[in-house]
């Protein structure tokens, strides 16, 4: 589909549509029930992890909120995933969001849809960051961080990888690319996800970048919060490469999404890339 000028930020949708995926050992097909992840009630449960909610819903892809769950979890220092969403036993709302320390939202689908069903909890999401929340984007969830439309909590513009100067990869095909991950190539699962151009303020640490130079990776203060956006996938697990022919020379590996995660939350010391 070519994009009109109004929609140059939008995503593609992906071509899986459904992923299997492994958590806690043992294989699930679907969306469905997930074995460590709590999806009702969890305010009342003794659980000494912190919490993170992680959106499932129309403006995700079966299979996306699932592996960002399980990274999540397999965190060294572990989250309790709980699934938020409209059709989820926990809604999003200010409410929910006040309990966790984590807010994640996931890959698929396209930015303008997604949009029209993520605005509402626009004001809720940039309130609790601005406070001290934490807010993880992954590809579609690092557009939404954006405001050409979006939640407004990245600084300067986002844009599209494919579209970006001397890029490699100018097509919507699942692939994979190489990126430089603080000052370390590795290669990430890849589908038309975003770069940061603008992200030249003195709050925001890059911690990857593209083959052309462009960030593709981040961490951003907003307020008294933080957010962490990436462009590929550091959540993808072997069954998205396998399913569709490609392999990851480095191995499957979590510790770029898990290096993300302790950026944005925990503060270290970061070298940007």
């Amino acid at each position: 589909m070519k994009h009109q000028p109004a929609q140059r930020h939008a995503r593609q949708p992906r071509k899986l549509t459904r992923r299997r995926f492994l958590i806690g050992g043992a294989g699930i097909v679907g969306a469905g029930a997930v074995i460590g992840i709590t999806t009702e009630h969890y305010l009342d449960r003794l659980d000494n992890r912190p919490v993170a909610l992680v959106y499932r819903g129309p403006a995700s892809c079966a299979g996306c909120s699932e592996a960002v769950a399980h990274l999540l979890q397999t965190h060294p220092t572990p989250f309790r995933a709980v699934f938020c969403g409209p059709d989820e036993d926990t809604p999003l709302t200010a409410a929910s969001l006040a309990k966790a320390v984590v807010y994640a939202q996931p890959g698929g689908g396209t930015l303008s849809p997604a949009w029209r069903k993520m605005r509402a909890h626009a004001h809720d999401l940039r309130t609790w960051v601005h406070g001290g929340g934490h807010y993880l984007g992954f590809c579609l969830g690092g557009y939404l961080a954006g405001s050409s439309p979006g939640f407004g909590l990245v600084p300067g513009g986002i844009g599209r990888y494919i579209d970006s100067d001397e890029a490699t990869v100018h097509n919507t095909d699942d692939t994979v690319i190489p990126i430089r991950w603080r000052h370390q190539q590795r290669h990430m699962f890849f589908q038309d996800g975003p770069t940061f151009p603008d992200a030249t303020h003195t709050a925001t640490t890059v911690l990857a970048r593209y083959d052309n130079d462009l960030p593709a990776a981040l961490v951003a203060t907003y307020g008294a919060g933080r957010v962490g956006v990436v462009g590929p996938h550091p959540e993808a697990d072997l069954t998205w490469y396998t399913g569709i022919g490609l392999t990851n020379p480095d191995g499957i590996r979590y510790d770029l999404g898990h290096d993300l995660i302790a950026a944005t939350i925990h503060r270290p010391a970061a070298t940007p890339s």
